[in-house]
């Protein structure tokens, strides 16, 4: 048997087994979105020297370490079950209430009284106040209709359904029969259990993308500053289009000896800011968080900056996150990775040079689409 497959063949089982944990139903797995994360699951098998397993399959018992890479952030009680302890066990985080990985969370209540899921934290939205746009979750049509009214004196409001992503389920109301109409859409039960957010609507708006990924047992931290790829869809729609990340070996204070423009340095400090108000959360860990910030003038001209959403999932950059804690791995002399990853709609698109594709077809849901990573610039010093 030659060298290398003895090599791995001790590797095997050694130290642990690298699996999915799949909360999506249906056929996720074979969506762009499903195939793209097994690519994610895959790579980082391999940069922990893992054996990759697949789905999590609760009848089977997995030698060594099992690390999970979960489709969706957890919540506690579930990943307890599972034998999660830390943030060493998952390529994700963990929360201890539904709502806390929504677009809920990122605002206070307009009503202190009002209506709220349970675990709601009052201190932890005091906490993120100043770093997030105006704004207010509600868990009632009454609730929305007196969030709107304080919120229409910065002009129009945006509508977000806590549980959409990519742009999507989002609604402008500049007055209270396009909110009446908006309302009419969503069930009264879906409010009270989801909520709606409503916040100071941006104009000639631009996503700044703020992250950090530990991945346990390798000693290395990365942290970044991006912006996300806004395209078209097969229906003519805006979309998500992937993100491009500048990324840095080190925790968030690596990020300083980059020379940032005002702008990224502001969304940093305010990502940051997020971030720290997390760690007082009881039952929170994650060992990847990812903060987008909106930056953009509101109706009445003021310019505006703050961060739209918080994820501690594996999501749309999460493939370049990979890629450059690949190359950090692979060069310890390096500091600074340019790392991409993007979603591109429509027949016969070229992936640029050294791309790695992760899916290219015709997605059932999203149609003809490309998805793929590519490191574009790697550095010694930090520039």
């Amino acid at each position: 048997m030659p060298d290398e497959i003895l090599r791995r063949a001790e590797l095997r089982f050694v130290n642990g087994t690298v699996v999915l944990y799949i909360l999506r139903g249906g056929d996720f797995l074979h969506t762009h979105e499903g195939i793209t994360l097994v690519a994610v699951a895959e790579a980082v098998a391999k940069l922990k020297r893992y054996d990759f397993e697949g789905r999590y399959d609760s009848a089977r018992a997995y030698p060594g370490h099992v690390y999970f890479v979960p489709d969706d952030t957890m919540i506690s009680a579930a990943a307890q079950e599972l034998g999660i302890a830390s943030a060493a066990d998952l390529f994700g985080g963990v929360v201890p209430y539904a709502f806390m990985k929504t677009k809920a969370m990122t605002h206070e209540l307009v009503d202190i009284e009002g209506e709220r899921p349970t675990g709601w934290s009052p201190e932890f939205a005091a906490k993120i106040r100043e770093v997030v746009l105006p704004g207010y979750t509600v868990f009632s049509t009454s609730a929305a209709r007196t969030a709107a009214t304080r919120l229409w004196a910065h002009g129009a409001v945006r509508v977000k359904h806590p549980l959409a992503s990519g742009g999507r389920g989002q609604s402008l109301a500049a007055g209270l029969n396009e909110l009446e109409t908006i309302l009419e859409a969503v069930s009264a039960s879906d409010i009270a259990q989801h909520g709606l957010v409503l916040e100071t609507n941006l104009r000639e708006v631009r996503t700044l993308s703020v992250g950090q990924v530990i991945l346990g047992g390798l000693d290395l931290t990365l942290s970044y500053h991006g912006a996300q790829r806004v395209t078209t869809d097969n229906k003519g729609r805006s979309a998500y289009g992937g993100s491009d990340l500048v990324c840095m070996r080190g925790g968030w204070e690596a990020l300083d000896r980059l020379r940032l423009s005002s702008e990224v340095r502001t969304a940093v400090a305010q990502a940051r800011q997020y971030d720290d108000a997390t760690r007082d959360c009881p039952g929170f860990m994650a060992s990847r968080r990812n903060y987008d910030v909106g930056q953009g003038m509101d109706s009445t001209g003021q310019p505006r900056s703050g961060v739209f959403e918080s994820s501690w999932r594996a999501g749309g950059a999460s493939s370049a996150e990979i890629a450059a804690l690949t190359a950090f791995t692979q060069d310890p002399t390096l500091t600074v990775v340019h790392a991409s990853s993007v979603e591109e709609y429509g027949d016969g698109i070229e992936p640029p040079r050294g791309a790695m594709v992760h899916f290219e077809g015709v997605d059932a849901k999203a149609g003809p689409i490309i998805r793929y990573t590519v490191i574009t610039r790697m550095s010694r010093d930090p520039i």
